[in-house]
């Protein structure tokens, strides 16, 4: 537990709730970071080597990331270790539900992240007993599908495109390096494809695959279908995962784990434009390297922010017999991206700040006005 006191400031973490149990051999953790403009909010993550101090600082970001978008609600994230492949998924899934019965639903509500979907939240579901227990759930349980709509992709694509707009970049014909296929990976491609760029790289966790006349992304994603991660294999000549970082490209979006812009690799690298389609993808020595050398960055809580505008309106609905709307969300999603990513790439200029201080800055002035509000500061 050391490394969450470490993580300990004026913001947060308000609760950190460790579970198991030795049936099952779950182990898992809940971080509720800030709920003074609303109850914890974030995704269930399941990795084998998952760490309470990792959890903990998703949760900061989902603090951050409500607050950019100007929804009412705090930030939270949960995560599981273990494999989310295994036979076993089921039952330590329900023991996780169960140990949690405590903060689930009142303090914190169940949904989507790495190594869960739509099958997992119906289980946790299920084990509550408790419609307003999760979200993310299926389409036949009255859950918006938000891989099928592809919603923090689509919403990613939509900030790099107003963030190209903001520093003179035209997306059409527009060179895009995506790391990350999955979800939002695949989504951001297809949306930033319709806008005209041409994807010239992509990678999984087995490869990079690139082409300079532009990916088939199409192609790629019916690949996926069949062959998962191996679809850059399928695709064509494969260099190693890493390649797509340094790949001749005007805009590189990371959309795959944490850290994996690091302070050597920014001095490297020559995109015009990053857009942080996963969560921490870039260091703090990385972000001010990459701000010295005129390199824009639009940060994870303002470029990924699409998936919690979808549990917002999902969260509203959750024990309402009447279905959500993906029309009203994808608009809603488009413009809130949009307009935020404009913003922090003019304060950044405003105020010569890199563009997640800026972004925390808008963030941190919401939350500590509902924390003055609401009486937390020492008198």
């Amino acid at each position: 537990m050391n490394d969450v006191f470490g993580l300990m400031d004026e913001w947060g973490p308000e609760k950190v709730v460790c579970v198991s149990d030795r049936r099952t051999g779950m182990k898992g953790v809940l971080v509720v970071d800030n709920t003074a403009r609303g109850m914890g909010k974030g995704g269930t993550r399941m990795r084998v080597d998952l760490q309470v101090g990792e959890v903990a600082r998703l949760a900061r970001a989902m603090t951050w990331k409500w607050a950019a978008v100007d929804l009412f609600y705090g930030g939270a994230k949960a995560g599981i270790v273990g494999d989310p492949g295994s036979g076993d998924k089921e039952a330590v899934l329900r023991s996780f539900a169960r140990a949690l019965r405590n903060e689930v639903p009142s303090e914190y509500v169940f949904g989507l992240d790495v190594g869960l979907n739509e099958q997992d939240a119906a289980i946790l579901l299920d084990e509550l007993g408790d419609r307003g227990s999760a979200v993310g759930l299926p389409a036949a349980l009255g859950g918006l599908p938000y891989d099928q709509l592809g919603v923090t992709g689509y919403g990613v694509a939509e900030a790099a495109d107003a963030a190209a707009t903001s520093i003179g970049l035209p997306m059409v014909g527009a060179r895009v390096a995506v790391q990350g296929f999955g979800a939002v990976g695949s989504a951001a491609a297809t949306r930033l494809v319709e806008l005209g760029a041409v994807v010239v790289a992509v990678a999984t966790a087995t490869g990079t695959v690139s082409d300079p006349e532009g990916i088939d992304v199409v192609k790629l994603i019916e690949l996926r279908t069949e062959h998962g991660d191996h679809c850059v294999t399928a695709y064509g000549a494969v260099q190693p995962p890493e390649a797509v970082l340094e790949a001749d490209a005007d805009v590189l979006v990371p959309a795959a784990l944490e850290d994996v812009i690091d302070g050597e690799l920014a001095k490297r690298i020559h995109p015009r434009l990053i857009v942080e389609g996963a969560n921490l993808p870039t260091t703090d020595s990385a972000r001010q390297i990459l701000h010295e050398r005129g390199i824009a960055v639009v940060p994870d809580f303002i470029a990924n922010a699409g998936g919690v505008v979808a549990a917002a309106h999902s969260m509203d609905a959750r024990r309402s017999a009447f279905p959500v709307d993906p029309d009203t969300v994808m608009a809603m999603v488009s413009t809130k991206m949009r307009a935020n990513a404009v913003t922090v790439i003019e304060e950044s200029a405003r105020h010569h700040i890199h563009t997640k201080e800026a972004a925390q800055v808008l963030a941190q002035r919401r939350v500590r006005e509902a924390m003055r509000l609401r009486g937390q500061f020492r008198p």
